[in-house]
């Protein structure tokens, strides 16, 4: 029997279907054997990772402040001597000088006439006291024999006095000129830095007025400013680590506190004496300069854990800890003081809990790992931690 065309295509299409139904059926069968098989060997770790366990080691304890940088004493050198002209300037701002170095000159031609006038009375004054000397003296000799009457031996005698008055005004008005010749030196009072100048060859200067400033022995401080709460948390001799806006570190210790608190601010000066570290960079520390400084307090005990640790997703701080049945939980922790590769952790996290030592930020919270080591032994992360060198905290 014939069939006709539609009929076979019927059939036609029957038989594919038939055959993509078993392809269907045999690859979902080979899939549900498949997950059965992965279920029964159990799921697939997601990472490998190393575990660790917070420890408690003391951490210092530190109080951040900001304040300016300044001369310790800052020294005004003007002119002793008015109305002389400035010949030469020997130094420039920057210049470190030592005591009794000569900064600048003045012209000294009228102070040497000066002084040669002053030499010539002297001379004059001594001459004629020397006179009066020897006629005071004739007349005591002749005061028995009344050659002379009493009026003018004490004519005599007065004038000898009046000499010698004359002969002391004469050099001590020829000291004076010395003096002044002196003064055409302007010397530095004390070693130091010039820290400004107002000099220049030729000008005439009057009496008085500023050349120089020196900063005394190039010291400089640290001023500071600090709450009336924190004040009482400070006193003399308390160490400082400074660092400069240009990046310059020096080493401090608070030399004496505010007598006042300001009633405006509510903030008191912190006098801190500055000693620059070794290294070149120090050397651009200068008065004047913004600086943020951390003043040691001491240290307490803290529960720490690794930086690595640490996990930071959108805006806060993780742990991701590892449970029993190796699925990591994370635990928001909030971070504190840091010291060398160590953080402080606060409350939230149990001291003997596992977490993940570093890589967290690659898993989730609920997936699965593999632990390859266990957490180290307490000794040994505080040994780490208190070798670190501490870095600020407030």
């Amino acid at each position: 029997m014939k069939l006709s065309r539609p009929k076979i295509v019927a059939l036609v299409a029957l038989a594919v279907a038939i055959v993509i139904g078993a392809v269907v059926a045999l690859r979902g069968s080979k899939q549900d054997a498949a997950k059965k098989d992965e279920k029964a060997a159990g799921a697939k770790p997601a990472l490998t990772v190393a575990t660790t366990v917070p420890q408690r080691v003391p951490l210092p304890v530190r109080l951040s402040a900001n304040g300016n940088i300044a001369a310790w004493q800052e020294a005004s050198i003007g002119a002793e001597a008015g109305g002389l002209r400035i010949t030469e300037v020997r130094v420039n701002v920057g210049d470190r000088v030592e005591k009794g170095q000569v900064l600048a000159t003045f012209a000294t031609d009228t102070l040497k006439a000066d002084l040669g006038q002053a030499k010539a009375a002297l001379a004059e004054a001594d001459a004629a006291a020397a006179d009066a000397a020897a006629n005071a003296e004739r007349a005591r000799s002749l005061q028995q024999t009344g050659a002379l009457s009493a009026s003018q031996i004490n004519q005599y005698l007065t004038a000898e006095k009046t000499a010698q008055a004359r002969v002391q005004a004469a050099r001590a008005a020829f000291d004076v000129q010395q003096v002044r010749l002196t003064q055409s030196l302007v010397v530095a009072p004390d070693a130091g830095m010039i820290s400004a100048r107002t000099a220049t060859v030729g000008q005439v200067v009057a009496n008085g007025t500023e050349l120089f400033r020196l900063i005394r022995q190039g010291r400089l401080e640290w001023r500071a400013e600090v709450t009336s709460a924190e004040l009482g948390k400070l006193a003399p001799g308390t160490t400082a680590s400074v660092t400069a806006a240009s990046g310059a570190r020096l080493a401090g210790r608070v030399r004496t506190l505010g007598a006042s608190v300001d009633p405006q601010t509510r903030t008191a000066i912190v006098y801190v004496d500055l000693t620059p570290l070794p290294g070149a960079a120090n050397a651009s520390a200068r008065a004047g300069m913004f600086a943020r400084g951390d003043f040691e307090l001491g240290s307490t005990p803290a529960l720490t854990i690794p930086q690595s640790a640490l996990v930071l997703r959108e805006g806060f701080s993780y742990v991701l800890r590892v449970n029993d049945d190796q699925r990591v939980s994370q635990v928001k922790v909030q971070p504190g003081r840091m010291a060398g590769d160590r953080v402080e952790i606060g409350e939230g996290l149990p001291a003997g809990a596992r977490i993940v030592a570093s890589g967290g930020s690659f898993l989730n919270d609920g997936d699965l790992v593999r632990v390859a080591d266990t957490a180290p032994a307490p000794a040994a992360a505080a040994s780490r931690a208190s070798a670190a060198k501490p870095a600020a905290s407030r």
